[in-house]
């Protein structure tokens, strides 16, 4: 659902064997735009010229270009088997504010119910079932930008199931509470950058999963749009982080692997080592050390697979 972070993972240069340990780039910015967060427009922007401030006649001359465009890419609207009672259907009607709906009504109520198709002046169109004069039911939106919304309505918002197509390919799949992502669903972008999981008010927020373009990849917990909590970060070349995130960053306990057998266990923040840490090679060598702001401080041991022991002292991230 914060900024584009793009964090560095420093894998310190220590004295000897430990330079061959690399500089790695996390990818964690949440979108394919490279802002975080890109959270696909709902419909909150459209009410500003709301269903009640809507207008137009049964014409594509009614819509704009965007709007047009975008309809032109649909299939027809289908209403479904539901069948309405009690409504009669009338002419187009002007409405007030000069905008246009053609459709049914309740005539005791003077109320849009039923089916219909409302225009607004500046070419926005929704389609579907009205009662109590708002949208409510099944309905597709065309906002006058081309973007588009389908799916469940509930006085006049999108509430329950509902698809989100952004006229640029963007699109959101999922549930909706009160016009904002709520629940489960899945977020895709025109890159290949992919979204699923959970939503709260509009924000990526709880279990979820998001997958780059380039194949990096993350699994865990996510707190408003941001990478937050317990999660696992991969790499297109191998390499993995798994542990504890604070926005975006890596922030607290967790393990950094190489494809080559190396593991970091320790403390990091802001993307830092940062505390005690264990620094294990697949041939069974071991280092124990203590990081500060990302350099490797005080006093460490190097522990060799035969049981032999190697003192050491380092200062900013140097061997004395």
């Amino acid at each position: 659902m914060g900024g584009v972070c793009t964090a560095c993972i420093r894998d310190y240069k220590l004295a000897g064997e430990f330079k061959e340990l690399d500089i790695e780039s996390v990818k964690k910015n949440l979108s394919s735009r490279k802002t975080l967060p890109y959270v696909i427009k709902i419909q909150a922007a459209w009410r500003g010229y709301s269903l009640r401030k809507s207008l137009i006649q049964e014409s594509s001359d009614l819509m704009n270009e965007f709007s047009r465009k975008a309809e032109s890419m649909l299939e027809p609207f289908n209403y479904g088997s539901q069948q309405t009672e009690n409504v009669t259907k009338k002419p187009p009607v002007k409405l007030p504010d000069c905008s246009i709906y053609i459709g049914e009504w309740n005539l005791s109520l003077s109320q849009r119910e039923g089916r219909g198709i409302h225009y607004t002046k500046n070419g926005a169109k929704y389609e579907g079932y009205w009662k109590d004069d708002k949208p409510n039911g099944y309905g597709r939106l065309i906002h006058s930008d081309g973007d588009v919304y389908e799916g469940e309505w509930l006085n006049n918002k999108a509430h329950g199931k509902g698809v989100y197509m952004h006229l640029d390919g963007a699109k959101y799949d999922g549930n909706w509470k009160n016009d904002k992502q709520d629940g489960n669903g899945i977020e895709m972008w025109p890159d290949g950058a992919k979204y699923e999981g959970e939503y709260r008010e509009g924000n990526k927020q709880g279990h979820g999963k998001f997958f780059w373009a380039d194949g990096s990849r993350y699994e865990g917990e996510f707190w408003k749009n941001n990478i937050h909590g317990v999660g696992t970060y991969h790499w297109p070349d191998g390499k993995s982080y798994a542990g504890m995130w604070k926005d975006n960053k890596m922030n607290g306990e967790g393990k950094f692997t190489w494809p080559d057998g190396k593991v970091f266990h320790g403390v990091y923040k802001d993307d830092k080592k940062d505390g005690p840490g264990v620094l294990e090679w697949a041939d069974g060598r071991k280092f124990y050390g203590k990081w500060k702001d990302g350099r490797l401080e005080e006093s460490g041991t190097m522990v060799l697979p035969t049981g032999e022991k190697k003192e050491g002292v380092w200062m900013n991230g140097k061997s004395l």
